[in-house]
């Protein structure tokens, strides 16, 4: 007992010191719940930023069909016995030379595979939008599960409190009994050691609730949850009367919405794309390519007159001389591909083996979903026969406690046997909050199936 004491005042302190809140009295729905989580759990801003980096390999794929364009300028300084790179003379001398160039180049044919990348680039944006959407999905149910469980906990400790009051009603009176003569004092140790426990499990209770909210308040990735708290919404309802559908309408509805099926078809496209483009690095490439050049010297120059005598001059002009050594070349280029040792016939067949792979895993996917989908009906459809079975067992308990505690009042009944009249009752009371909120969460998930999300889901 005094270890659940230490741990609901270490709980108490994490969530009081240094946190504040400025939604004190704000309850929150299991709505809102989801799509805070949606818009706020690290996870999903994960996938966010994948589909990002798609749409960045989508524009990297486009650039492949576009010319690539380079530029290119120098500058050198000559310093001794060399060349005058304009006029072709050797001599001792110190000179500058400036070039500049621009080459431009493009693919008109490379066995399809710049289309195929491009395909291929626009169908990974669509597989990593359906990622983020079951990503979206998984955190759904999650923060129902959550948010469930605190329910769960917040019923269960209503309970476990009101029973401390009947037993401190009881201890009360049986002092009185005691003192008076009426009931033994061992009758007395016993009811003080079931409020003690009573106490125990009270503490036991208010800190699962505690880890509870804790566990929700980090899926919604809450920065202020000092007070944080949740409706209590306690029915009991199949609101979209779900289990009216059979196993094989629900498995068909599943087949067409299910984001996980969505998802492995896209990544069999992908790797379809992918042997496409691998087959592609077989055939020959055609690409055209152009380029310009032009030069300049600082360095004097040797010129002849009429009688062939040598004489010096100063550099023409730099924009002249730039216009009178312009060159150009331009043409074609094709490269055929002939032995590269088996590096393009291994990556075909590995491209295949993943292409076998992805069909592999959408037959798994739809029998893991077919699976699912029963598993998921049955669990359902059992969790709603034993809440109602643990209902009748309550009303029996309740009934069987009302008894006893007439039997108590009179003096028919000892302390020991009222009391486990009482621990029954506690049990069944306790087995129809879990298999209450079991039941709601087993309704959601088939609702999940059937294409009905908690909250519409819309991908950014």
């Amino acid at each position: 007992m005094k270890i659940n004491k230490y741990n609901s005042l270490l709980f108490a302190l994490l969530f009081g010191f240094g946190l504040s809140s400025n939604a004190q009295s704000k309850q929150w729905t299991l709505e809102e719940c989801v799509r805070y989580a949606l818009e706020n759990n690290i996870t999903i801003k994960l996938s966010e930023l994948d589909v990002k980096n798609a749409v960045i390999d989508k524009k990297g794929a486009l650039g492949n069909y576009l010319p690539s364009v380079s530029g290119s300028a120098s500058h050198s300084w000559n310093i001794g016995l060399n060349q005058d790179l304009t006029t072709g003379i050797l001599r001792n001398q110190t000179t500058q030379y400036s070039s500049v160039g621009l080459s431009a180049g493009v693919d008109l044919y490379k066995g399809l595979q710049n289309q195929n990348t491009y395909r291929r680039a626009k169908l990974s944006i669509i597989a990593s939008q359906y990622q983020l959407v079951k990503m979206q999905e998984d955190i759904s149910l999650n923060v129902a599960s959550a948010f469930l469980q605190i329910l769960s906990n917040k019923e269960d400790l209503k309970i476990k409190k009101e029973q401390l009051l009947i037993d401190e009603k009881r201890f009360a009176r049986s002092e009185e009994m005691v003192n008076a003569g009426t009931i033994p004092r061992g009758d007395l140790f016993d009811l003080k050691a079931t409020v003690a426990t009573d106490k125990q499990n009270i503490a036991v209770s208010e800190n699962n609730l505690l880890i509870s909210k804790l566990s929700l308040a980090q899926l919604l990735q809450l920065k202020e949850f000092a007070d944080f708290d949740v409706v209590d919404d306690t029915n009991v309802k199949d609101e979209n009367n779900i289990l009216a559908q059979t196993p094989v309408e629900i498995y068909n509805k599943a087949r067409e919405t299910r984001t996980e099926l969505k998802l492995a078809q896209t990544n069999l496209e992908i790797a379809q794309k992918n042997v496409a483009i691998a087959k592609g690095a077989f055939q020959p490439t055609l690409s055209g390519f152009y380029g310009f050049n032009t030069r300049a010297s600082y360095s004097d120059q040797i010129r002849f007159d009429s009688a062939n005598n040598p004489y010096t001059v100063g550099p023409d002009p730099i924009f002249q001389q730039f216009s009178d050594n312009k060159g150009h070349n331009f043409g074609l280029q094709l490269n055929v591909p002939i032995f590269n040792g088996f590096s393009v016939k291994n990556n075909v067949e590995r491209s295949k083996v993943s292409l076998e792979k992805s069909k592999i895993d959408l037959e798994q996917k739809s029998l893991d979903l077919q699976r699912n989908v029963y598993t998921a009906f049955t669990d359902a459809k059992s969790s709603l026969n034993t809440y109602e079975a643990s209902t009748v067992t309550l009303e029996a308990r309740q009934q069987a406690y009302n008894y006893a505690k007439e039997k108590y009042d009179v003096g028919l009944m000892n302390s020991f046997d009222f009391t486990q009249a009482q621990t029954l009752l506690t049990n069944a009371q306790s087995d129809v909050i879990r298999t209450k909120y079991d039941y709601m969460f087993k309704i959601k998930i088939l609702e999940f199936y059937f294409g009905i999300p908690i909250v519409p889901i819309i991908t950014k």
